[in-house]
């Protein structure tokens, strides 16, 4: 008999059946099941509110750099990564710099961009300046949303309107500029777009479809400088200075070609995402606007980033999407071969090919794509990631796990997922039980 992956239910399973369940879809042993186990000292409970359909853990390696001296502090910087001597690279550079004071970084204040996407506007020059001449009163109502955020210095500054050509005609672009403190903004931004969106649409007699924060963070930036003094820098059989023009050379190339582009701006996310990922942190976003920003920076600020994502209508009026993507994964050698969990998802997932694999990577990009926009086009991210993360706020503000479900059907009705609503609602529950 055919195997099924069409399991109704599957998520309001315990961890344990929906473990086993995979293990027999996977032929798993006992000893490559045990890969899934939860490590000594981690809550599964936690992690299983974390996403859905939770069957275990994919502990990655966890080292420390060494020698790091940024603005004259000393630094032990967590690292979490699969890749063999990325940490120890990281260490080494980091000792050269020391030679010459280190490195010296600086940071712009944390502004995010909340874009609101509003279309069938007939007349978009005039929306425009209909727009921000109420600019005071939207960035008001937006902050509105998030008093805690506005109290400690943060919450929406500025307010710009893009004129946006497109396939599907004209558009205009609200962005909403928010200082999000020391938050990532991802929540703070989407409710405030999400407030602000029917006011948009009244003032520019269109509609609005995405409301949205941007990973492109150009408000937002991280710069750092350094010196490597090149007499550590002579090899066996080069000198210092020598190195340095090779060093040159290798960087005239990146700049010349984007093929070694890619792989020159990879070298620099090994580092930045093994730290991202280890301080738990969203390493897709991060990676995404990295690429992207290098692309902005380079064309100027004109668009010369496309989508991996095609959307059409065939004849019928169905939607049609198509992906195409760069997927070069491997089967044999590296972690891929090395870590057990690793191996026994391969196992489950019953790719026999690199091939097969990059097909399988196709068609989840397009899957979550697809899922996304269709969240983002009708309901909003409200609904959807926002419950998530109500539920993990819930759980830090401190509710039991009878007063869950309760403290996250407030927080989403209210559009409310903060912090400090989530101790409000649960001292409410308690005063009234």
């Amino acid at each position: 008999m055919e195997k099924s992956s069409e399991v109704p239910g599957f998520y309001k399973r315990p961890v344990a059946e929906r473990r086993a369940f995979v293990q027999e879809w996977g032929g798993l042993t006992e000893e490559e099941v045990r890969a899934f186990e939860f490590p000594p000292g981690i809550d599964p409970g936690t992690l299983d509110r974390m996403i859905e359909n939770v069957i275990g853990v994919m502990p990655l390696p966890l080292g420390v750099a060494t020698n790091f001296r940024i603005n004259g502090k000393d630094y032990l910087v967590p690292m979490a990564i699969e890749e063999p001597s990325v940490v120890a690279a990281a260490s080494n550079a980091a000792k050269v710099a020391r030679a010459a004071g280190g490195f010296f970084a600086q940071t712009t204040a944390p502004v995010m961009i909340g874009q609101v996407q509003i279309v069938d506007v007939v007349d978009p020059a005039a929306a425009r300046l209909r727009i921000l001449h109420h600019k005071d009163e939207l960035l008001e109502g937006a902050n509105a949303k998030d008093p805690v955020l506005v109290k400690f210095g943060g919450g929406a500054k500025d307010l710009e309107v893009r004129i946006v050509p497109s396939t599907r005609g004209t558009m205009l672009v609200a962005h909403l500029l928010v200082d999000a403190r020391d938050a990532g903004g991802m929540n703070a931004v989407n409710t405030m777009c999400e407030a602000l969106a029917p006011e948009f649409a009244r003032l520019s007699g269109g509609r609005v479809v995405l409301r949205i924060i941007s990973n492109l963070a150009v408000h937002r930036l991280a710069r750092a400088h350094a010196t490597f003094p090149a007499e550590l820098l002579k090899t066996e059989t080069a000198t210092g200075p020598e190195v340095v023009d090779a060093i040159l050379d290798a960087y005239a190339f990146a700049v010349a070609d984007p093929f070694r582009c890619a792989t020159h701006n990879k070298g620099i996310m090994n580092g930045v995402s093994a730290v991202v990922i280890a301080t738990g942190n969203d390493f897709r976003a991060i990676e995404s606007g990295a690429h992207t920003y290098a692309a902005w920076k380079a064309s100027g600020g004109a668009s010369v980033v496309q989508p991996l994502t095609t959307y059409e209508k065939d004849k019928d009026g169905n939607l049609v999407g198509t992906i195409e993507i760069p997927a070069p994964v491997g089967l044999i050698g590296g972690a891929t071969a090395v870590h057990p969990t690793a191996r026994a998802n391969v196992k489950v997932l019953g790719v026999k090919s690199a091939r097969e694999l990059g097909e399988v990577l196709a068609a989840v990009g397009l899957a979550q794509n697809f899922a996304a926009l269709r969240a983002l086009a009708t309901e909003g991210i409200q609904r959807g990631h926002m419950e998530l993360h109500a539920r993990n706020l819930a759980v830090s503000a401190g509710a039991r796990p009878e007063e869950v479900d309760r403290v996250v059907e407030l927080l989403v009705k209210d559009h409310q997922v903060r912090f400090d609503r989530a101790k409000a609602i649960i001292e409410e529950l308690r005063k009234g039980a």
